[in-house]
């Protein structure tokens, strides 16, 4: 299913989310800073303030309105958000320890941009471990989580219809973060977030145009294999999903030589 990413690299741009809106509830609730000789701020007010942060740079990330390249600035972010320069910072610890943001001293914080070898490596990590999910999930699903499953396709079919190309990047990533979750297996569910996140970003980078979509239906068909627990089936619908994914992509190393200084400084 090819909806992770249809928009064009633009790297290095200097570009904060459109966040304005989404956090100014945030912005609005953070309690002020302590004056001489107040009480200090709440490490839950603090916690609260940061994970709203890191989610809405997330979202940014999975539905490709920050691409890969991008600067972060920190001083146009504290003026959006309202936070500190210690809590971005914070932020940008956590986004660089998930791998999905670059820390470069003397220049800044950048959304990362996975080289070819590690995009094969997270391929390659998610085909090992999302199969066995699925697996797994097939054999101890509930009714309540199919019809949880159910009703999130029935999201990315409506945001289809809409035509909310960034709803519905958001979504199917999300999806293989729901089963990570019903899994139950804490550990799971971390490195499937991380993986997705990182897909997002090495889809802006290798995309390749014309490279045909994957089917519409292949996360209704992973639901239907789980329903009736066919752990088989599930696995394999699930490694077919990510070969799609994957094939979508071009990661083909490009040998691109020595430089013909010559014919750069040639006048004629």
């Amino acid at each position: 299913m090819r909806n992770f990413c249809l928009h064009s690299l633009h790297p290095q741009r200097d570009i904060v989310p459109d966040m304005a809106t989404r956090r100014k509830k945030s912005a609005d609730s953070e309690p002020p800073a302590a004056q001489d000789g107040g009480e200090p701020e709440a490490p839950e007010a603090e916690s609260s303030v940061n994970e709203g942060i890191y989610q809405d740079l997330l979202n940014a990330i999975m539905e490709h309105r920050l691409l890969a390249g991008t600067k972060l600035v920190e001083e146009r972010l504290c003026e959006v958000t309202g936070a500190s320069r210690a809590r971005i910072r914070q932020v940008f610890a956590r986004l660089a320890h998930e791998k999905l943001v670059t820390l470069v001293p003397n220049r800044g914080a950048f959304i990362s941009s996975p080289s070819i070898e590690e995009a094969r490596q997270v391929f390659q990590a998610r085909r090992l471990v999302e199969p066995e999910l699925a697996g797994l999930l097939a054999n101890t699903a509930n009714a309540t989580q199919i019809r949880s499953l159910r009703r999130h396709i029935r999201q990315e079919d409506d945001a289809r219809t809409r035509g909310d190309r960034a709803a519905v990047i958001r979504l199917s990533g999300e999806f293989h973060i729901v089963l990570a979750e019903m899994a139950g297996n804490a550990i799971l569910e971390k490195l499937i977030r991380e993986m997705v996140s990182l897909t997002c970003l090495i889809i802006t980078l290798y995309d390749r145009p014309g490279a045909p979509a994957c089917p519409e239906d292949e996360h209704r068909v992973l639901v239907d294999a789980i329903e009736q627990r066919n752990a088989a089936q599930a696995q394999a619908v699930m490694a077919e999903h990510l070969a799609h994914i994957e094939s979508s992509l071009d990661l083909t190393v490009r040998e691109t030589g020595a430089p013909d200084f010559y014919s750069i400084f040639s006048k004629g």
